[in-house]
C-alpha cells in the first residue's frame, strides 16, 4: 500500500522552493543590514558603530572602562572627614522612610556600590556593597553636570566668561549654520533651556541624539554641527546631553586648558581630594571630557563637593567659589517655577506638584520657609544629597537605581531632616 507521503511526489519540491525563498529573505536582511552597517560607518565612523551595536545602553563599566580617560591626581592635602559612627540611627532612619526590614540589605540587594551619610562633616554613616570599597572607583554619570555647573561658576567668578554672555562669543562656528545660535546665552545652557532639538531616538538607530552624544568619538563636531534651534532659547526645561558639551567648549577656550586641568586645579586640589580621579574621554583622538556623565571618582570624594555647596563655597577659609554663584546655581527662580516650563520629557516629575526645581544643572526641593534640598543626580542612581538646613550630606553611587529615583530622594529629604 502507497504512504500518504509517497503519494505526493510534489511535496519534496515544495519544501525546496520554499527553503530557496526563506534562503534569498535572510540573505536580503543580511545585505540591507551590511548597507545600513556600512552607510552608519561611513555617515559617522566605525568607531562609533561599533559603541552602539556593542555597549547598546550606557552602563557603569562604559565611563569606568571602555572609554580612554584623562587622569585627575589626588590632592597633595588632602581633606578627612571626622569619623563618629552611628549607623544605627542612621539604619532606623532609613528602614522607617524607606520601610524596609534591614537597610544593608535592602542598599545591597538595591545594586548600591557605596553609601556614605555626613552629618556636620562627620561620617555617620559609611558602607560598602556588591564588591565596591572605599578605594574604588564610581563613575558619575549626570552627577558630572553639577561639577560642570560648578566649574563655569568659578570660571565666572575668575572673569573668563559671564553667564549672559551669548554662547557665540566663544563658539563662532555655529554662526555659520545659524545665526540665531547668537540668541543662546551660557545662562540658557545651564538651565537645559536652549531651545536646542534633542530627540533621543530617531528611525535610523544611529542618528538618534542620545547615542551621539554618548559615543561619537568626537564630541566637539557633533555638538558644533549637529545642533539644531527649534525654540526660542529659555522657554521651557528640555534635558538636552549638547548643553554641557557646549558649556566644555566654552571652559576650554575661554580659560585655555583642558577640562580636566581646570577641575584639578580650582576643585580636585583644594578640595583635598582623597583619591584619583578621571575624566572620560570621547576617544583618544580627539581628547574631550565627556561632560554629559563622564566623571569618575570614589564616592567619599562626590561628598567633597556637596559639602562645598552645603558651605556656600568656602572651604575651611578659603573661598573656592563665590558664594552668590551657589545661591544663584541652586536656587529657585519663580520665573520657571510652572507646569508648563517643565512640560517636556521627565520635567513633571522635577517639578512634582511645585516641590521640586532645575537649576543650572542643580535640582532642588523646597523645605519649608529654610533653604532647598539640592542634589546631583545621574543615571543609575548616582545622588550627592545635600540639606543645609540639616547639615547633612548624603552620597549614593549604584550600578542600578533599583528604586525610582523620587523614592530615593524622598527618602533622603526624609532622613535629613530626622538626624
Amino acid at each position: 500500500m502507497t504512504s500518504p507521503k509517497a503519494a505526493d511526489p510534489g511535496r519534496g519540491g515544495r519544501v525546496a522552493r520554499w527553503g530557496k525563498r526563506l534562503g534569498i529573505i535572510v540573505g536580503t536582511l543580511a545585505a540591507v543590514a551590511a548597507v545600513w552597517l556600512a552607510a552608519g560607518a561611513i555617515v559617522y565612523s566605525p568607531q562609533y558603530v561599533v559603541r552602539v551595536l556593542a555597549w547598546g545602553e550606557s552602563d557603569i563599566g562604559d565611563y569606568l572602562n571602555g572609554f580612554p580617560s584623562r587622569r585627575l591626581r589626588a590632592s597633595p592635602t588632602p581633606f578627612e572627614f571626622t569619623l563618629e559612627p552611628a549607623e544605627d540611627v542612621v539604619r532606623a532612619a532609613f528602614e522607617s522612610a524607606l520601610d524596609v526590614a534591614d537597610f544593608d540589605a535592602f542598599l545591597a540587594g538595591a545594586g548600591t556600590q557605596a553609601f556614605i551619610v555626613i552629618k556636620g562633616d562627620r561620617i555617620v554613616y559609611e558602607q560598602y556593597f556588591n564588591g565596591s570599597e572605599r578605594g574604588s572607583m564610581l563613575t558619575s554619570f549626570s552627577v558630572a553636570k553639577s561639577f560642570v555647573s560648578t566649574l563655569v561658576g568659578i570660571a565666572i567668578d575668575e572673569g573668563h566668561i559671564a553667564v549672559d554672555d551669548p554662547i557665540t562669543d566663544y563658539l563662532p562656528e555655529l554662526l555659520e549654520r545659524d545665526e540665531a545660535f547668537r540668541r543662546i546665552t551660557i545662562r540658557d545652557l545651564l538651565l537645559m533651556a536652549g531651545g536646542l532639538d534633542f530627540q533621543e531616538l530617531r528611525w535610523w538607530l544611529f542618528n538618534g541624539d542620545d547615542p551621539l552624544t554618548t559615543y561619537y568619538p568626537d564630541q566637539r563636531e557633533i555638538s558644533l554641527n549637529n545642533t539644531h534651534i527649534v525654540d526660542p532659547p529659555g522657554g521651557y526645561f528640555l534635558y538636552n546631553k549638547y548643553h554641557p558639551q557646549l558649556l566644555g567648549m566654552i571652559l576650554e577656550r575661554a580659560t585655555d586648558v583642558s577640562v580636566t586641568e581646570f577641575t584639578q586645579t580650582r576643585l580636585w586640589d583644594p578640595l583635598g581630594m582623597e583619591y584619583d580621579g578621571a575624566w572620560a574621554l570621547d576617544s583618544t583622538n580627539s581628547g574631550f571630557e565627556k561632560m554629559e556623565a563622564g566623571l569618575n571618582a570614589r564616592a567619599i570624594d562626590y561628598a567633597k563637593l556637596g559639602r562645598l555647596i552645603l558651605n556656600d563655597g568656602n572651604w575651611d577659609g578659603t573661598r573656592v567659589i563665590s558664594a552668590d554663584w551657589v545661591a544663584e546655581s541652586t536656587s529657585l527662580d519663580p520665573a520657571t517655577h510652572t507646569p508648563s516650563y517643565y512640560a517636556a520629557s521627565f520635567g513633571p516629575d522635577i517639578y512634582n506638584g511645585g516641590s521640586g526645581y532645575y537649576k543650572y544643572m542643580w535640582y532642588g526641593k523646597l523645605r519649608g520657609d529654610g533653604p532647598p534640598d539640592i542634589a546631583a543626580e545621574g543615571d543609575h542612581g548616582q545622588i550627592i544629597y545635600i540639606s543645609p538646613a540639616n547639615d547633612v550630606i548624603i552620597v549614593r553611587n549604584g550600578t542600578r537605581f533599583g528604586i525610582p529615583l523620587s523614592e530615593w530622594t524622598d527618602a533622603f529629604y526624609r532622613v535629613a531632616g530626622d538626624l
